[in-house]
Order: structure tokens, then sequence, then C-alpha cells
């Protein structure tokens, strides 16, 4: 634009110079030859001339700024053509850089799809060995229970001494941890451990009846044993079929009047059970047992007790539920228990009787005889109580019992829903009959029977459940054997017991519970009869208070 007008200014000012110049060659011919003087014409034409140039002036200017406007609008589509071009190398640019960018995210993606998969794969693999650990630990249940006691032993008689009628104290532990699962489908396995008992030091698991442990022995470790272990088949396909073997919790309904609730017997047993649909009759099971508890590898008759229990459910209205039950179970090779509860040992002197004579002392200069050394298994359990007797002769002497063991028993369970649902009222009744007792040396009759009776209000489930009730029992001498039996009572036999108790479920996993024990002996007269030491001749056994504070945690 500007170059434009260097071009045209010099052109204007040579259009002027020579229309000016005839002016100027006619004043100086003028001044030479004296030319006649400028009229008016002269001066209006000059005029004329220079309106006519100024109006050239003005088109040549508005020519220049037609041409500078069209100037600047080629410019500007130069500019819009320039940055049009930028703009479309840069697009051109972006889209070469895009397709590379597009080719690097597909690679990408391709990648990552690849990672995907691989990751898909390695996390199926480890749900799959997650869910093959979960499937194995969810097919095991862990439970146990941790209680604490303290318990105290109070009993009196006119004219006792603190040596006879001693004040007891003592603090126990239990610890208890099992874990039982499903092997597959038809089968299932548990392990069971249980503390035990030290005797001077030493681990001792001779008490079958009792999984306390005393805290005593100077701070001694507490032993651990195998309280429980055993195999379960019950087909999915027959799933009233259940059998048995091991050490197991009780298969079978019964009271501690027979068995303890610490006992696990041993051996086999197979249940046969049946639901039904009928609005009284819900159930019938048949319990067959046969349950071990000696084995003689030499010479003699291998001790266990097989029977049965026949039960049934009944449902009778809306609140009562009431599960009968009648249990035949013959002891055979029981004398063996007696011989370990209350072993025949070695005379202490030469007129002691009821124990093994010593050989007479050889000649002088003669060699001594090896001492008598028995073998024994002895079970630290109850105290003997039945009444027995010595058989066999020399080093061959042995305790027996007076009369066999077969129990015939009779169970009634009632449970009857009050209208306050956290306090169900609770009656079992339980009767036995030794069915192979022997009147005893010194008793009036047959000591074969045994009576049961136990009422409650309430449960032991949720939090702040409470439970009340009592309990009664008269067990004679022979009705049960002593060793197997409750091991809190006064006595296992010849007996008469009274039980009070009561339970606080301060939280889902934790009770607190307050027992009281009041018992005495029914004949102190008869043989191995439960008695303090000092009790005059005649006097009656006094009662002797046993009380119980626990704290029970279970999970």
């Amino acid at each position: 634009m500007n170059k434009l007008k260097w071009l045209v200014l010099p052109a204007l000012s040579l259009t002027l110079a020579a229309q000016t110049a005839p002016a100027r060659r006619s004043s100086a011919a003028s001044k030479q030859s004296q030319a006649p003087a400028v009229t008016s014409d002269d001066i209006r034409a000059l005029r004329d001339a220079l309106a006519e140039q100024q109006r050239q002036i003005q088109q040549l200017r508005q020519e220049l700024q037609r041409r500078d406007q069209a100037m600047d609008q080629q410019e500007q589509k130069l500019n819009q053509l320039q940055s049009a071009t930028s703009a479309a190398q840069s697009q051109a640019s972006a889209a070469q850089q895009g397709t590379e960018g597009v080719s690097k995210i597909q690679s990408d993606v391709n990648d990552i799809k690849l990672n995907q998969t691989n990751a898909a794969v390695s996390t199926q693999d480890d749900q799959k060995r997650i869910g093959a650990v979960e499937g194995l630990v969810n097919r095991f249940r862990l439970s146990g229970d941790v209680r604490v006691r303290y318990e105290s032993f109070y009993q009196r008689y006119d004219g006792c001494t603190e040596v006879n009628c001693p004040q007891r104290h003592r603090a126990r532990i239990r610890l208890r941890l099992g874990i039982d699962g499903k092997l597959n489908e038809d089968f299932i396995g548990a392990l069971y451990l249980a503390t035990g008992t030290n005797v001077n030091a030493t681990a001792s698991f001779s008490d079958p009846v009792s999984t306390n442990q005393t805290l005593t022995e100077f701070y001694d470790r507490k032993t651990i044993g195998v309280d429980r272990g055993y195999l379960s088949y019950q087909p999915q396909r027959w799933k009233w079929l259940q059998l048995t073997g091991g050490k197991f919790a009780y298969p079978w309904i019964r009271t501690p009047m027979t068995f303890d609730n610490d006992l696990n017997p041993e051996g086999f047993y197979e249940k046969f059970s049946f639901d039904f649909s009928n609005p009284i009759v819900k159930n019938v099971t048949f319990t067959g047992m046969q349950l071990l508890f000696n084995e003689i590898s030499g010479i003699g008759n291998d001790g266990n007790a097989i029977g049965g229990q026949l039960s049934s459910k009944l449902q009778v209205g809306k609140r009562v539920t009431m599960t009968p039950a009648i249990t035949i179970l013959n002891w055979n090779g029981a004398d063996a228990i007696a011989q370990a509860a209350f072993p025949v040992l070695p005379c202490a002197s030469a007129t002691a009787t009821g124990c093994i004579a010593n050989p007479n002392t050889p000649a002088v200069g003669t060699p001594l005889p090896p001492p008598i050394t028995p073998a024994v298994r002895l079970i630290n359990a109850n105290a003997f109580t039945n009444a027995s007797r010595i058989v066999g002769t020399g080093t061959g002497q042995r305790r027996a019992f007076v009369s066999g063991f077969e129990y015939a028993e009779a169970l009634l369970d009632t449970t009857v829903q009050t209208p306050f649902k956290r306090y169900p009222w609770r009656v079992l009744l339980n009767f036995d009959k030794n069915l192979r007792a022997r009147t005893p040396v010194g008793a009036p009759s047959r000591q074969d029977q045994a009576y049961w009776l136990e009422t409650s209000i309430g449960q032991q489930r949720d939090k702040n459940d409470l439970q009340f009730g009592y309990s009664f029992a008269r067990i004679e001498q022979d009705a049960v054997i002593s060793q197997f039996n409750e091991s809190d009572m006064r006595a296992a036999t010849n007996v008469l017991q009274h039980r009070v108790f009561f339970g606080w479920q301060v939280q889902r996993n934790v009770q607190i519970a307050l027992t009281h024990w009041l018992g005495r002996t029914l004949n102190v007269n008869l043989q191995n009869a439960a008695k303090p030491g000092g009790l005059p001749a005649g006097q009656q056994d006094p009662w002797l208070n046993r009380s119980q504070f626990d704290v029970i945690y279970r999970f």
C-alpha cells in the first residue's frame, strides 16, 4: 500500500508542472518582449484549470482509497488464507499425531485387554484357591469354653474338731477346645481337648468325670488331654441314620445320676431317628450303644457296656413338649472297675486284713523274695462307695463288686412354654433300677434304686437370660457304678442330695452361675460309706455344704 503512494505522488507532481510550464514561459517572454497584461479571462481559465486539477487529484485520492481498501481486503483475505493454511497444517499435523495417538491408544487398549484377561485368569485362579480354602474352613467349626470356679466345703457335727471337720476353699479352672467338621457329604469328624489333673507335678488323665484343674501345685503347668475324638457317618441319602465310633459326647438322653456331664464314653453307637408330621408324635429314635472301658490283652474278659435306648418327642398342645425315654444298659467285666478304683494292695503289717499278705520271711542268709507289686490301673475319680468283696488267693487277690450291673432306666423330660417367652418351665424325672443287684452284707435289702428330680424356670441362651433351678437325688449303694456318675455330690452312691442353682447370662457368651450342694450319706453303716473321720458310732452323717461360684466364657 505504501509503495503505491510513493509511485502516484511523483506522477501527480509532474502533471502539475507540465500544466504550469506555459504560464512560466509566458511570463518570461512577456518580460523579454513586454507581452500584454493578463486579463480576467486568463485568471478565470487558470482557476478552472486549478479546479480541474483538484478534481482530478480528488479522484486520484478516491481511487487510491479504493485501492487501499481493496489492498486491505486482499491482505485480510491473505491473512485469513494464511491462518486457514496454518490451521489446516495444524489440523493435518494433529490428525497425523492423532492417527499415531489412536494407533498407540489402540495398542494400549490391546495391552490393557491382554492384562485384564491375564488378571481375570489370575483372579479366577486366586478365587478358586480362596474358594477352596473357604470351603475347607467353612466345613470346620471351632468351639470351646473357659470356666473359673471358686469352691468351698463346710461340714459340722456335734463334737467334731477342726481336724475332722475342716472348712475347705479352693480355686479351679477348666479349659476346653474343640474342632469338628464335615469331612465330606456323609462323614463328620471331631477332636476336643480339655484340662486334666496333675498328681505330684505329673500329668494324670485317670479322672474320667472331671476336667477341673485345681490352682495349686506351686504354679506348675496344667495338663491338656484328648477329651473327645470320633468319626461319624451321617449319609445324606438316609438322614435317619447315624453311625459313630471313637470317644464321643452322649448320644442318648440321661441325667448325672448315671453318668457325669464331663464324662465322654468310648466305643460305638448307632442312631436311627425318624421325624413325623403327626400332631402329637414328632419323633421316634432308637440308639444302640457298645461302650468299651477295659480291654484285656491276656486271659480274661474285656469290659464293656452294651445296651440301647428308645425315645420319642411328643407335642401336647401348643405349650407342652414331652420326651419320654427307656434305657437298658448291661455292664460286662465290671469287676475291673472295682479293682482300678479301690485296688487290693500288699499288707502293711502282719496282722492287717483285706490285703495281699507278704510271703514268710526267708531264713537268714537266703535272698529276700521280690516285693509284691501287683499291676494296678487306677481310676482317680469318685470315692468308691459300692459294696465290694475280695476274690482270688495269694498275690492274685483283687477287688470285685458284690452286685452285677444292668441299668433299667425310665426318663421323662417335660418343657412347658409359659406366657413369658424367656422363662420356660422344665421338669425332668429319672428313675433307675439295677436289675443285677444283690443284697450286700449289713444292708437291710437290695440297694438297687435311684431317683432324680430336676426342675427349672428360665433359660441360658441370650443376653440377660436368667435361670433358677432345684434338683433332688436319692441313690442307693448299688443302683449305679460309683465311678462314673455326678462327681460334685456328697458321695456317688448311698447318698441323699439336694442342689439349688442360679444362672445369669451376662453376655451371649459369658455366664455367671451359683450352685449350692447339700448332701449326706444315706446309711453310714454300709460298707465303703462316705463319712467324716471321727464320726461317733450310730450318728448320722451331717449335711455337707458345697458352694460353687462360676464365671464361664464360651466361644
